[in-house]
C-alpha cells in the first residue's frame, strides 16, 4: 500500500513540475457577487472557426497553418459557444499586440475583440452538459438578482488539456452590461 501512495505521489508531483506554463486571457475581477465574478477583459485577438473538426481546425493555425507559417503558443482560454458549433483560441498578448498571421484554412479567421465586462462562474472536474446548464442556470439567476443585464450568449471556456486530470478549470461566462 505504501508503494502504491509512494508512486502515486511521485507521478503527481512530477506532472505538476513538468507541466508547461500556459499563459491565460488577462483580465480584472471588478466585483464578486457569491460564486459570480464581474470582469473587465481589455482587448484580445482570437483565432476562430466554426463546423466539424473546430478544435483540430485552430490546432493546426496555431501549428503553422497561417501566411507565415509561425508556430504560435497554445493559451487560455478555449471559448465554446453554447451550441458547441464554434471555437476560439486566444492569441498570446505579444501576438495580439504585434499583429496575427492571416489564417491559411478559408473557414478559420482572425477577430479582434472591444474591451467589455463578463460575468463569470468558475466550477471544477471534467464538464459536461448538466454542469454547463446548472452553472448557466445560476450564472443567469445571480445577474437577474443583481440587475445585471446579460449580452449576447452565453460561451463555456475550458482552460486545460484534456489529459490534465486534477485541479481542472471551467467557466459559463457572458458578456453583461456593466458601469463601474
Amino acid at each position: 500500500m505504501k508503494l502504491i501512495f509512494n508512486t502515486l505521489s511521485i507521478l503527481f508531483l512530477s506532472m505538476s513540475l513538468f507541466a508547461q506554463d500556459t499563459e491565460i486571457q488577462p483580465y480584472e475581477v471588478v466585483k464578486e457577487l457569491d460564486t459570480v465574478e464581474i470582469r473587465y477583459y481589455p482587448s484580445a485577438t482570437l483565432v476562430e472557426t466554426n463546423g466539424d473538426n473546430t478544435f483540430g481546425k485552430l490546432f493546426q493555425y496555431i501549428s503553422g497553418n497561417n501566411e507565415n507559417n509561425e508556430k504560435i503558443a497554445m493559451t487560455a482560454p478555449v471559448y465554446m459557444s453554447e451550441n458547441k458549433s464554434e471555437m476560439a483560441f486566444v492569441m498570446p498578448l505579444e501576438v495580439h499586440q504585434n499583429g496575427a498571421p492571416l489564417p491559411k484554412s478559408k473557414n478559420v479567421r482572425l477577430r479582434i475583440t472591444e474591451p467589455r465586462y463578463v460575468a463569470a462562474i468558475r466550477y471544477s472536474g471534467y464538464t459536461n452538459a448538466d454542469k454547463e446548464m446548472s452553472h448557466k442556470k445560476q450564472l443567469l439567476e445571480t445577474l437577474r438578482t443583481n440587475g445585471i443585464e446579460p449580452l449576447g450568449e452565453v460561451e463555456y471556456l475550458g482552460y486545460d488539456s484534456p489529459y490534465k486530470f486534477y485541479n481542472r478549470r471551467n467557466e459559463v461566462v457572458v458578456e453583461v452590461s456593466y458601469k463601474q
